[in-house]
């Protein structure tokens, strides 16, 4: 994947970062963190200088850094685990970008790959150059400053993103190392994030440092609605001692914009941040904590596009669970409105990641997080039993991409969904599934049926309306309480062995 050769284009500060051994990870970080943030001021310093009109002789580039291990003989290690290994002898590297924001996730990783093969951990500069664009971490903005001339000899002077180097090979299972190259330690390259990171905050309007390990994925404004009143009260001051107790767990709630509500139970902090002049595309909602184990909310919109366009971005965070809450067709008669789905299989007639995960791809459900959502229903719901199984099935959703199914020959499509045993239909759960399994994060799904086309109850104004009022409220309450219990029940029996490949990454 990449190598500590040294660049030879003058002007690069490679040279300054020799490559260097470490037993600690965190030594490790902090060597990695001092070349990072090296090259990029060099680059930034090169571009505030280009933008002033100074003419460079020669390329201005700067490299990521890189770490890489090295094993010689297999390691027995504890089969319950489902990352923080390597597969077996060889020599493994990445890139690493970002420390501010993955600092902690990185010792982690090491750490954990340290303990298991008591290896030492190599540092040092890579040979895949950093894009100009990635080099400010917010973002940079040439638009208003470049003329046509200067925007188009850029390229000359300065590296600017490769597709070649952002593709998701490693992730798909299909990336071979050439003879002598290294074997990849993570799921994606330092560009490749970068490419992510960049990508959030314009389809969310957040920065990517908001966002938390626990994310919840909507298609209907409704439940942001409800997740910001949840997030603003938590953050108001509470009189007693227990509900204060409570609210003080989440020390922040940021909408898109960056703006910034902190906690009235936490000390008084004025407000942060511009609400944006209109809503992205796909707004995102914070519910922070202090270790980033808060609860994030998306509303992905419609459709099977979106789903997989926000889910490949947010993969690069390296989330711990992420779930879908919206609204299904119910495909039964014996269901009802506002009667709740919890799938355990996914036809998948969504079509978007037919070229990255195949269709004889299964797509299981994780024990971990079905337990979680039935508990979730039964705490929120105050049912038990049969009660409980009358207001909530447990079944195969399908999902397709067209929105208008209804109006099609209904004999063929309706035969196969009743072959599948289909209770539920919809347009995104299957995508974010399947994005879950392809991206190795936990997930799950809990949809609430809203309508029954096969059976002549139609989503006509009235209806809904009367369902949002009565059933969203509950089922976001659902919602964020499965991810609290998720949080409580611990990393080592969230990350599942079933998303491990044959010869699967070592890192998270």
């Amino acid at each position: 994947m990449t190598n500590d050769r040294t660049q030879s284009t003058q002007g690069t500060p490679a040279n300054d970062f020799p490559t260097e051994s470490f037993d600690d990870p965190v030594a490790a970080v902090s060597r990695l963190s001092a070349i990072y943030e090296a090259n990029t001021a060099f680059l930034r310093d090169a571009f505030a200088r280009y933008r002033r009109g100074e003419h460079f002789k020669h390329r201005m580039r700067a490299c990521y850094p890189f770490v890489r291990v090295r094993t010689e003989i297999a390691t027995q290690i504890d089969s319950r685990r489902s990352y923080g290994f390597v597969a077996g002898p060889g020599i493994f590297e990445t890139t690493l970008t970002r420390p501010d924001l993955f600092g902690d996730y990185y010792r982690e990783q090491l750490r954990l790959l340290a303990k298991n093969h008591h290896l030492g951990i190599e540092v040092g500069v890579s040979a895949q150059p950093i894009p100009i664009h990635f080099a400010f971490a917010e973002g940079i903005h040439l638009e208003g400053d470049l003329d046509r001339d200067r925007l188009l000899a850029m390229r000359n002077i300065f590296d600017t993103p490769d597709l070649a180097l952002l593709d998701d090979r490693i992730v798909n299972g299909t990336y071979e190392p050439a003879p002598g190259e290294p074997h990849p330690l993570a799921l994606f390259t330092a560009a490749r994030v970068d490419f992510s990171l960049n990508r959030l905050r314009h389809y969310t309007a957040t920065s990517p440092t908001h966002f938390q390990n626990y994310v919840l994925y909507t298609n209907y404004q409704f439940y942001i609605d409800e997740f910001v009143k949840l997030g603003r009260m938590m953050m108001s001051r509470a009189d007693d001692k227990e509900t204060r107790a409570h609210r003080s767990e989440y020390s922040s709630f940021v909408e898109p914009g960056d703006v910034i509500t902190y906690n009235a139970n936490l000390g008084e902090q004025p407000e942060e941040g511009v609400p944006p002049a209109r809503l992205p595309q796909m707004p995102a909602y914070h519910l922070k904590r202090a270790d980033g184990s808060g609860i994030t909310m998306v509303n992905i919109g419609v459709g099977p596009s979106n789903a997989k366009t926000i889910t490949d971005h947010i993969a690069v965070l390296r989330p711990h669970a992420w779930i879908m809450l919206g609204h299904c067709a119910g495909l039964r008669n014996t269901q009802r409105l506002g009667d709740y789905v919890l799938a355990h299989g996914y036809v998948r007639e969504d079509h978007v990641l037919d070229d990255d995960l195949p269709l004889w791809v299964p797509v299981p459900a994780l024990a971990e997080v079905q337990v979680a959502l039935e508990r979730a229903v039964a705490q929120v719901t105050q049912l038990e039993g049969v009660e409980l199984k009358h207001v909530m099935r447990t079944g195969t959703v399908a999902s397709v991409d067209n929105r208008n199914w209804e109006l099609r020959d209904h004999r063929e499509p309706v035969r196969r969904l009743s072959q599948s045993r289909a209770v539920a239909l919809d347009m995104e759960s299957a995508t974010i599934a399947a994005n879950g399994f392809r991206f190795r994060v936990p997930y799950g799904t809990l949809l609430c049926v809203s309508d029954k086309p096969l059976h002549g109850e139609l989503k006509l104004p009235g209806m809904a309306d009367q369902f949002y009022r009565a059933q969203v409220d509950q089922h976001l309450q659902i919602g964020v309480k499965a991810m609290e219990l998720l949080r409580e029940n611990g990393l080592s029996k969230l990350h599942s062995r079933k998303l491990r490949s044959f010869a699967e990454v070592a890192f998270q």
